[in-house]
């Protein structure tokens, strides 16, 4: 199993498996890069729900969507991937660099810093506490690489159940960001606050 990285974040190969845990709570989370052709009909399905409204792709095509993946997986600076739960896929993530992104612009970004996005599409068995043990799942993923020091946020301020997730899950909250197509709240969680976190 190998992986393509740059500086500071993962990415892979379309369909390439480039993160793989085992998580007490959850069991086997695999993190594979997202396959914008053999994925679409998936993402399709998860995006365009009445409950994903805050991801804003609801009203495009498949083909619109594939080629919106497609353009996503040509940046060397942002990165998406389907999350699986021992075998069964449940989250959409996206990775990116602040600085090479809308967010840059609004805030000062520092250089350890990494973005993210992600989408809930399934859980599999009920657990209770599941956001806050796969919200951990993700910052070890994203802190797998030494260069990241910080994992920005920036849910819609209109989705409250996101932001208070993220509160939940240790993020600090930072001042609300105009972006093109939101009002954001930034939220911050550095590498340190999370190692301190974790249990023994």
């Amino acid at each position: 199993m190998t992986a393509t990285r740059n500086a500071r974040l993962v990415s892979g190969a379309a369909g390439a498996t480039v993160f793989t845990t085992d998580s007490p709570a959850l069991g086997r989370i695999e993190f594979t890069v997202l396959d914008p052709v053999q994925d679409l009909d998936l993402i399709h399905e998860w995006v365009t729900r009445p409950t994903s409204r805050f991801w804003g792709l609801g009203e495009l095509s498949r083909d619109d969507l594939r080629d919106v993946y497609l353009f996503v997986d040509s940046l060397p600076s942002h990165h998406a991937f389907l999350v699986r739960r021992d075998g069964l896929p449940i989250v959409l993530l996206q990775t990116y660099e602040p600085e090479h992104d809308p967010l840059g612009e609004v805030y000062e970004v520092q250089p350890g810093d990494a973005g993210i996005h992600f989408l809930l599409g399934d859980r599999g068995a009920p657990l209770p506490g599941f956001s806050t043990y796969f919200s951990d799942v993700i910052a070890e993923f994203l802190f797998s690489r030494p260069e990241v020091d910080r994992v920005v946020i920036e849910p819609d301020i209109r989705n409250a159940r996101a932001v208070a997730r993220a509160q939940k899950s240790g993020f600090l909250l930072g001042p609300q960001v105009q972006l093109p197509e939101k009002t954001g709240q930034l939220g911050f969680l550095t590498r340190e606050r999370w190692e301190a976190s974790r249990p023994v």
